[in-house]
């Protein structure tokens, strides 16, 4: 991979784990669920007049739309909302990747490695941590809502390997058109005409500045780089910068919110990397130990 590919890599992720404390200043002044439906309202338009819809059936597009948006960052958006500091959210949400492998076994009958079931485990340890922080960065309403998140982010991994879209960015756009919708109307049911009567007065410039760094730096240009290098690298090759996004996550909400970072805190995220590690690449890891011991046998 060039050098300069990496450091490409490396600012996606980095805009990835910033988009947490990011979303969470949005958060200061407009409700969750509008937020949400903005940022996506944003995505799709005017993109949506200029990028050819996506050879595939409608009921991806829609279902995508409807679990990515909705289901994914409009519950996160209530998590944080709820309590949840953006550190935590960005390392929380990383167990879509489990469940996407669980989800796995069950849509596509693939089998689980004894690495995976190790890493869920000592994953799972680190989350259970997490429940004892007491510095007023974590609720359990707010834990139980980003889980709900990656749950929808597993199942929206699903609809994408299923739909196998050509033109990546084209079904983001479309997909997004299906977004907002049910998110303002979601809003207007839980808690009435509120929010979009004090919206005028709350969308400062901090919330507006929030908005296009989540449809734009984040979702749109974000996700356009990170599959135009997965298609020009292995998969194997730019997967694992990915673990790099709960580290920027919570590095951004220390500088930004000045979150404690807690020897529990500390401890709870290390398991909760380190589950993925041994899950996402732990029989690779082993199977390269032979080779690397060769040198040595041969002496």
């Amino acid at each position: 991979m060039k050098k300069q590919h990496i450091l490409l890599a490396v600012a996606v992720t980095a805009i990835w784990g910033l988009n947490f404390s990011v979303i969470k200043i949005g958060l200061n002044s407009v409700d969750p669920l509008i937020l949400a439906g903005i940022r996506f309202a944003l995505c799709a338009l005017p993109a949506v007049f200029f990028l050819k819809r996506p050879q595939v059936p409608w009921r991806y597009t829609i279902g995508y739309g409807l679990v990515f948006g909705v289901g994914l960052w409009g519950v996160v958006n209530l998590g944080i909302k709820a309590g949840v500091s953006s550190g935590i959210a960005s390392l929380v949400l990383q167990f879509s990747a489990f469940l996407t492998i669980l989800l796995g076994a069950v849509v596509f009958r693939e089998s689980l490695s004894r690495f995976q079931y190790l890493g869920i485990a000592v994953a799972m340890v680190g989350l259970f941590s997490i429940t004892f922080v007491t510095d007023g960065t974590v609720t359990l309403v707010g834990v139980a809502l980003v889980l709900f998140g990656a749950v929808s982010w597993s199942v929206a991994n699903v609809i994408l390997k299923k739909a196998a879209p050509k033109e990546m960015l084209a079904f983001l756009v479309w997909s997004s058109l299906f977004s907002p919708i049910p998110l303002f109307l979601l809003d207007l049911v839980v808690n009435g005409t509120k929010g979009y009567v004090e919206l005028q007065h709350q969308i400062g410039w901090p919330a507006v500045l929030s908005i296009l760094f989540q449809a734009y730096p984040n979702t749109v240009l974000g996700y356009a780089v990170w599959n135009w290098l997965l298609r020009e690298y292995p998969v194997s090759t730019v997967a694992p910068l990915s673990l790099l996004v709960p580290i920027f996550g919570v590095l951004g909400s220390v500088l930004i919110f000045n979150e404690p970072l807690s020897p529990l805190k500390l401890v709870a995220g290390a398991l909760i990397i380190i589950g993925l590690i041994i899950g996402l690449y732990g029989k690779r890891l082993v199977k390269s130990e032979p080779a690397a011991r060769i040198p040595s046998v041969s002496r």
